[in-house]
């Protein structure tokens, strides 16, 4: 199905599906013997969607596919591991930088406000559609958990009023915020909206403010993206799982976020897969593996002076 303007999803269609699946690759990257990533939580949390293929993934039983290439993404535990200690130490260095005031942009079943060790007096705001919130909460509170900040959801979607909702929730526009926006610009949101996200967060940001994403698109418009992404398709179908990933990104050119937010007096400190997978201490990607959709993808953290 193709992405329309005011669609809608769950954890288990359409480009929800996707938090599933980097769940389960972390939930499978926390089983290894040297992990790089530590989340308790993926794997329960990918259980509880119900999605079997990866159910699977999570639970380690796909490791010989992961070997032959992956499931529709070469080394795709690797690559979302990578981003996730990305991510974990880009809110480690927003801490020790005096930042108390976190906000997740379409968290989907990211566990950080439950599995990170926060400063004292951090509030962690959570912000996604209102059944993504809702599913999570309560799956993660049967499991016991309890959040390790002062922990605030916000139940909306980001293509509408986000900015009202979060005021609304308690945020302060005159402190600082560390902002993360993962797996959110890469194609998940029409073009303008893109745009429009990044202003408000420019708009709510006081000096000192950080933003850490991913952008570009998992889907080109050449032919040879359309192909590769029919293959990855095929890849899915083949684990049982009806994913069209060339529907999943909305078409047009999507925005440079370390551009615009230059532009708009941040300053910007950009990264490819490559360097995270350096970071991490994952071995290097091969050249084949280089030219993967997940490996075009480009990774910014900036700083607004």
């Amino acid at each position: 199905m193709v992405r329309t303007e005011g669609d809608t999803w769950d954890l288990a269609n359409s480009v929800g599906v996707t938090a599933t699946m980097v769940a389960a690759a972390r939930a499978a990257a926390t089983r290894r013997s040297q992990p790089v990533i530590n989340d308790p939580f993926a794997e329960p949390l990918v259980r509880a969607v119900g999605i079997d293929v990866f159910t699977r993934i999570a639970a380690g039983e796909l490791d010989a596919v992961e070997a032959q290439g992956g499931v529709g993404f070469p080394r795709m535990i690797d690559t979302f591991a990578a981003r996730a200690r990305f991510y974990d130490d880009y809110f480690a260095e927003a801490g020790k930088a005096g930042l108390r005031q976190v906000v997740i942009l379409a968290s989907g079943l990211d566990s950080r406000p439950y599995r990170l060790s926060w400063p004292t007096g951090t509030t962690v705001y959570e912000i996604d559609q209102p059944e993504v919130i809702e599913f999570k909460t309560a799956t993660l509170s049967k499991l016991g958990a309890a959040p390790t900040a002062e922990h605030r959801a916000v139940g909306v979607d980001l293509r509408d009023d986000w900015p009202a909702a979060l005021g609304q929730a308690g945020h302060d526009p005159s402190a600082p915020t560390a902002w993360l926006a993962e797996g959110v610009l890469i194609g998940f949101l029409p073009p303008e909206a893109e745009v429009r996200l990044l202003d408000n967060v420019i708009a709510l940001s006081a000096a000192g403010s950080r933003l850490a994403a991913d952008y570009g698109t998992i889907t080109g418009s050449s032919q040879e993206s359309q192909q590769q992404a029919r293959r990855i398709t095929e890849s899915w179908r083949r684990q049982g799982l009806d994913l069209d990933t060339a529907a999943l990104t909305y078409p047009g050119e999507h925005t440079d976020v370390a551009e615009h937010l230059q532009a708009h007096g941040w300053q910007p400190a950009r990264s490819q897969l490559a360097d995270l997978f350096a970071a991490a201490g994952l071995a290097s990607l091969g050249d084949a593996e280089q030219q993967a959709p997940a490996a075009t993808i480009s990774f910014v953290r900036a700083i607004k002076t």
